[in-house]
């Protein structure tokens, strides 16, 4: 023990002895005199995996925490990779952008300007942006990467850094083996340089209003001007983040009238003072939402999380002691699947619907209907944003892409464009989303799917969950017999992933896998029924019958 706690603090010391932050250089010196080792220990026993996801954890000391030595070793590394990758005559280009999290400014300060000290043409965005339009900047400017500061809707305390590339990966999230060359060149440095001998530069370029007007106008081009008989009452949500000030300009280009705010979230706020958990699918966070929904009477909610590439909608459900329900991110995913098929029906374009494996197959009916491509990829969007021809693209997780050739990212900010314009198509008829849900339920069948979700302190109760179902799988669940597929083993059109498939033979299915950015187990349920009725009591046999399997 006390040879550990002498290692623990010799590396405490020598972190703490480059460390820039006071804050964080206060918060080992405190842990260095109070000798605590389980602390030292949790910041210096590992380092946060820079992944395909980038970096995300919770904000601190030392190499297990987001701090200003951590970021700039990620920064120094990806530099690394991105002069070494560009082509000789070509000139090495990365835009950055920030949301407003705690240190997500000087997160991005900072790598801007180890980016220009490694000779990089180095952009920063002038304050906070939304990630959609980080990842449009990329696209629209051609840069050879593109970070984004955020931990998106992670806990108050967390933070994170991802990564697009430009080139051949089309200005998308990075992938296998990208992330380990990436992160080998952060080891590098990490071990050979300290935050003063990462050469730092001021030639930074900063941009601002010009990419934002770029993004709206490209955005409002998806739809044309929208003219109403009846202005829809429209409640709107920043959750404490970044899409308020893009969702207004958007709205207004359109001719739609200005949301109705939820003045308490409206604004960015790191410190998320209305919610535990600022993530729109979480118990609780739409609460005020609905209470504000309540008091004007609206038509429709919508919800951005606080880096706004997700987006929730509200509808109002008199069943319900709230009067409102947050629809799931499927039954987005079904209206948002319908509506950009059908447009690309009728401008005559061809291509590809897609959806991740634990998404709703609806949208592969949905494919058939027009007679269009399908395909299911592996979870997030720097997978689905691959799909060639991407027409519309999404994931259960309120994550959705309407414009791919131009923000090649989920992007909640123009799926809520495209909802608000067919609300209010819908209420020039006289209908509501719920009265079209019902429609599309009829035309496509009744899609069904919930999720359990198991939280955990202990990572290796997930791994010993994942070997149980793989080395001893159910041979029925709820009384139907099961076909076990391992997610490991992949085949030519998915890859391998740490997950398993049971296909029940009345043709419900039941997806199990690790969240790739919490700790947590998830398990994705679907039923389909001649009724609507039907499907939600398959669903819930099913999920009673799971709750029993992994118990």
């Amino acid at each position: 023990m006390s040879e550990n706690l002498a290692d623990l603090i010799a590396a405490a010391s020598a972190w703490a002895d480059q460390d820039p932050d006071p804050k964080t250089r206060d918060e080992l010196g405190r842990l260095i005199d109070a000798r605590d080792v389980a602390a030292l220990a949790s910041r210096f026993n590992q380092r946060l995996d820079f992944g395909t996801a980038g970096l995300r954890g919770q904000l601190g000391a030392g190499p297990n925490r987001m701090n200003r030595v951590l970021v700039a070793q990620a920064a120094a590394g990806l530099a690394k990779f991105v002069l070494e990758s560009t082509p000789q005559g070509q000139t090495p280009s990365i835009v950055v952008g920030f949301d407003g999290r705690i240190n997500s400014a000087i997160f991005a300060r900072d790598s801007a300007a180890i980016f220009a000290g490694a000779g990089i043409r180095a952009l920063l965005f002038d304050s906070v942006v939304p990630t959609p339009v980080l990842a449009f900047a990329g696209k629209h400017l051609n840069t050879s990467a593109a970070v984004m500061v955020t931990a998106s809707h992670n806990p108050p305390q967390d933070n994170g850094y991802k990564v697009y590339l430009g080139g051949t990966n089309g200005g998308s999230q990075i992938i296998a083996p990208t992330d380990k060359a990436i992160a080998l060149a952060i080891a590098g440095v990490a071990k050979s340089q300290t935050f003063n001998q990462i050469s730092k530069g001021s030639n930074i370029e900063i941009i601002g209003d010009e990419l934002k007007q770029a993004y709206v106008a490209e955005t409002a081009s998806l739809t044309g001007e929208i003219v109403s008989a009846r202005n829809l009452k429209v409640v709107y949500t920043a959750m404490h983040g970044v899409g308020w000030h893009i969702i207004e300009q958007l709205f207004s280009s359109v001719g739609l009238p200005a949301p109705i705010t939820v003045t308490e979230q409206l604004l960015p706020d790191g410190n998320f003072p209305t919610v535990t958990f600022p993530n729109p699918e979480e118990p609780g966070a739409m609460d005020l939402s609905f209470a504000k929904a309540r008091e004007v009477g609206a038509d429709l909610i919508i919800a951005n999380d606080p880096d706004a590439d997700r987006l929730a909608i509200g509808v109002p459900d008199p069943s319900v002691s709230e009067k409102w329900r947050r629809l799931t991110g499927d039954e987005i995913g079904l209206i948002l699947g319908d509506e950009m098929a059908r447009r690309a029906v009728a401008e005559g374009r061809t291509g590809n619907l897609a959806c991740s494996i634990v998404s709703s197959s609806a949208l592969g009916t949905v494919a058939g209907h027009y007679g269009l491509g399908y395909r299911e990829t592996l979870t997030g969007f720097k997978w689905i944003s691959k799909v060639e021809n991407l027409i519309f693209g999404f994931e259960e997780a309120l994550g959705y892409c309407v414009d791919a050739a131009h923000t090649p990212d989920k992007d909640g900010i123009s799926a809520a464009l495209i909802i608000c314009e067919l609300a209010t198509r819908l209420a020039d008829q006289g209908k509501t989303l719920t009265d079209h849900l019902a429609e599309l339920g009829a035309k496509f069948g009744h899609y069904a799917t919930g999720q359990i979700s198991i939280r955990v302190t202990d990572l290796s109760l997930i791994s010993t969950l994942m070997h149980g179902l793989r080395s001893q799988p159910p041979a029925q669940i709820d009384g139907s017999p099961v076909a076990f597929t391992d997610l490991l083993v992949g085949n030519q059109n998915l890859a391998a992933t740490d997950g398993v498939r049971f296909d029940l033979a009345d043709g419900r299915r039941v997806i199990v896998r690790p969240s790739g950015t919490e700790p947590k187990l998830k398990c994705y349920l679907q039923t389909i029924g001649s009724s609507a009725e039907g499907a939600k009591q398959g669903l819930d046999a099913l999920e009673a019958a799971m709750r029993q399997v992994l118990s």
